[in-house]
């Protein structure tokens, strides 16, 4: 085995480390092929977590085997960094990935998809973009997925938002809709949150927002992937499924599968059409119509939703306890 590749992206040389390591098993790819393949789509995936504090999870041995999340910076990383307050305030530095050639050094230390918070370093405390994830639940087909996202697309374009959609790499997909920086996380969570629940009432028994998995039937659209310290993976990762987190179009969306993009034949897709993400950063829209049905949302009783478990307790969120045990204890009393 050799000790060492060199990838050049742009005439930045990246040192590769053990480059024949099989990373993927099933298919024999290894650590070069990963690297290789970040080199290629490097444009892109340099988009997608440029300037933003980025968690690392790191495969040490092969997908067979649990990755290691790493959110806070190593000393001698080489990324920029920043200085990032969690949920828990408790402080800590975070990687802040900047130049093209950075996918290819995430990958040299064992990341295969990356996890950028939808800030940037310039401002963390607002994000510049919505993300919406659109999870089907057990026994859901990819179709009826399709047929939520197209539904949202719909939606975005009646609030004057640009959507950029891209397959999850494993269930569902993604769409993200930049945004001016000038909203906090409470607020862009709570809006993608009012998006999410007047979706599910123009897409009953399709959509869901329910976020107890007793409760959930059809689509989830994730909003609590907004919440700060939430991360989503980023365009043209590639998933432990062996797929591409790939960008498509919505012309494609009715005929978009997950399985279209491994890994070991995306260079065709890419050489076919390119970059689908590019100019993504010139399409920042406004919330203040979503932010509006938070307020009416709220006047008809329908207030916040619950965080994940390990967030303080929020004003106003529900009980965050399950229905079912919730019914459980009324039913003593």
């Amino acid at each position: 085995m050799a000790d060492h590749a060199v990838v050049d992206v742009a005439g930045d040389e990246v040192r590769i480390s053990s480059p024949d390591r099989v990373v993927f098993p099933e298919q024999g790819w290894t650590k070069l092929d990963v690297a290789d393949h970040f080199a290629r789509v490097a444009e892109g995936a340099a988009r997608g977590i440029a300037r933003r504090p980025t968690m690392l999870k790191r495969y040490m041995q092969d997908v067979t085997v649990d990755p290691i999340y790493h959110k806070r910076a190593a000393k001698n990383t080489p990324f920029d960094t920043i200085q990032i307050r969690f949920p828990s305030q408790r402080p800590g530095r975070m990687n802040v990935p900047t130049k093209l050639a950075d996918p290819v050094r995430l990958a040299q230390l064992g990341c295969l998809d990356f996890h950028p918070w939808p800030v940037r370093a310039e401002d963390i405390d607002h994000p510049d973009e919505l993300r919406f994830d659109f999870d089907p639940t057990p026994g859901v087909a990819f179709a009826q997925v399709k047929e939520a996202v197209a539904g949202a697309r719909q939606l975005l374009e009646e609030l004057g938002l640009v959507g950029w959609p891209k397959t999850s790499g494993s269930r569902g997909i993604h769409v993200y809709v930049r945004i001016e920086p000038i909203w906090d996380f409470f607020q862009t969570r709570r809006a993608v949150l009012a998006f999410a629940r007047e979706l599910e009432r123009r897409m009953e028994g399709l959509v869901t927002t329910k976020w107890w998995k007793e409760e959930r039937h059809g689509v989830f659209v994730d909003y609590n992937q907004n919440a700060r310290d939430k991360t989503v993976s980023s365009a043209y990762g590639v998933r432990p499924t062996g797929f591409v987190s790939a960008p498509f179009t919505w012309d494609e969306l009715e005929h978009i599968e997950i399985a279209d993009f491994p890994l070991g034949s995306f260079a065709e897709r890419w050489e076919s059409v390119g970059d689908l993400t590019a100019g993504i950063d010139d399409t920042e829209g406004r919330i203040d119509t979503l932010l509006k049905w938070v307020l009416r949302d709220e006047d008809d009783g329908v207030g916040d939703a619950p965080w994940p478990p390990h967030y303080p307790k929020m004003p106003g969120e529900p009980p965050r306890v399950q229905p079912s045990k919730q019914r459980r204890a009324d039913d003593q009393y």
